[in-house]
């Protein structure tokens, strides 16, 4: 068959570029060896409880994100978190520790030095680094000092990316942050601007930067794309899947439910996992592709806890995280049922519990029982309980879970790009590149889709 773009995966990325491009008028067809679609993302309802496995949330950290929302209006609903429940935690010692929302509360905690609460205050004295290279930890102590490190940004490294801040680099890793400082010299100054810019802006006010999910929960979100794009645009159960040039065009070449299906076509988008990049283009070879499939990923296990009656501690808030600094054997744990309705019975709660990452990756091959047992351990303690008898548990594990932006990055960047400017009509996406999140993702699907409408007119 022909089709104007193959996009590969039909996951968050995938399907929202099939959205934009079918939408502006282009064909399109989807690739996806599972038998389903959504990627990892999947929600489930069971019991009375509503859960995820795979992401929780996202952050409206982009105008894109609200503007799907609204293109998929009313077959998709965004709901945004609680504000009541807005509280982050860290573990300090022997219980959780708001993190600070303001000045007096940045003065006054307990998860920083005297030192470093005066370091705070000078950050907006304080001159740019000039290492493009330098890691997060470096980075962090640099302007704001370890304790800050240690019981903020390492948390919170472990909540988004489940690694580790002397690996990861900020120019890539946390790029918005990196540019404040470039660009404005402070974090503080930098934010202060811009707010104002934001404010002068009709659509980055849709940038709310707030929590969002869907209601009745993300699925529904990659489900009403589906019906965007179309059921019959999209192919699942595809095996040895590769693509190949025929001419000015791709040849892409799959085996779906046993039959043999050949897509030509001008563009084609990859949204896979780089470790699958040599079996899907073996036109390129692997050699040219290894900047790219050593990309690192965390290994995760999540673990869902359901409660009929919560007799635990108080967790109006979003969750808690655990620096590494602590040497307990989880990451962090969300309090999902109390910033989203309907997640659990009344009374009850539901908790996602996160395990692994490249601080811990050794749990991710352990067994059900040894993971439990950990959890008997851990969550009494934690969450102020009797003992550990949660009315529900459900145990996920993601090999290729997270990204982690290294410095290796840059030569992973500098490889894509060059890989698209040889073969014209190549699009390399996907969580290799910009940016981990379900709105980064969101951003990318709505760039591609741009550039190759521009390139139609």
């Amino acid at each position: 068959m022909h089709k104007d773009i193959v996009i590969i995966g039909a996951g968050l990325t995938g399907l929202a570029t099939a959205h934009y491009l079918k939408k502006a008028g282009f064909s399109v067809a989807v690739i996806e060896k599972e038998n389903r679609t959504g990627g990892v993302i999947n929600s489930h309802h069971e019991a009375g409880f509503l859960f995820e496995s795979g992401p929780n949330t996202g952050v409206i950290s982009w105008p894109e994100v609200a503007e799907l929302f609204e293109e998929l209006h009313p077959e998709c609903k965004l709901v945004t978190a609680n504000p009541e429940a807005k509280r982050r935690l860290i573990w300090k010692g022997k219980k959780w520790h708001a993190i600070p929302s303001g000045p007096i509360s940045a003065i006054t905690t307990p998860l920083y030095t005297i030192k470093d609460k005066f370091r705070i205050l000078g950050e907006p004295w304080r001159k740019p680094g000039t290492s493009p290279m330098e890691n997060l930890s470096d980075f962090v102590k640099r302007r704001l000092g370890k304790s800050f490190l240690d019981y903020t940004v390492d948390p919170f490294v472990s909540g988004v990316y489940a690694g580790k801040t002397d690996y990861l680099v900020p120019k890539y890793a946390l790029p918005k942050l990196y540019n404040l400082e470039q660009q404005y010299g402070s974090f503080i100054k930098g934010s202060i601007a811009k707010a104002k810019e934001k404010k002068n802006n009709p659509r980055l006010q849709k940038a709310t930067k707030e929590v969002f999910s869907a209601e009745e929960g993300l699925k529904s979100l990659t489900n009403a794309l589906v019906n965007s794009v179309g059921n019959e645009n999209i192919f699942t159960s595809c095996n040895n899947t590769s693509i190949n040039p025929k001419g000015k065009k791709y040849l892409t070449k799959t085996n779906c439910n046993g039959e043999t299906i050949e897509i030509e076509s001008k563009y084609v988008v990859s949204t896979v996992g780089a470790y699958a990049l040599p079996g899907l283009l073996p036109f390129i070879g692997k050699e040219a592709l290894i900047p790219i499939i050593n990309l690192q990923y965390a290994k995760i296990v999540q673990v869902i806890l359901g409660y009929n009656k919560w007799a635990g501690c108080d967790i109006k808030a979003f969750g808690g995280l655990v620096p590494s600094i602590e040497k307990r054997n989880i990451l962090g744990v969300l309090f999902t049922s109390s910033f989203f309705e309907g997640r659990a019975p009344e009374g009850g709660a539901l908790l996602s519990v996160f395990m692994g990452g490249t601080r811990m990756p050794e749990q991710y091959n352990m067994s059900n029982d040894e993971i439990i047992g950990i959890l008997q351990k851990e969550i009494p303690h934690m969450m102020k309980l009797d003992s550990f008898n949660p009315d529900m548990i459900r145990i996920f594990r993601y090999q290729h879970a997270i990204a982690q932006y290294g410095a290796d990055s840059k030569e992973r960047f500098e490889t894509i790009e060059k890989l698209e400017q040889k073969y014209p009509g190549l699009i390399l996406a996907g969580s290799m590149r910009n940016g981990i999140g379900m709105a980064d993702r969101i951003k990318q699907a709505c760039t591609i889709a741009d550039s190759i409408i521009r390139m139609r007119n």
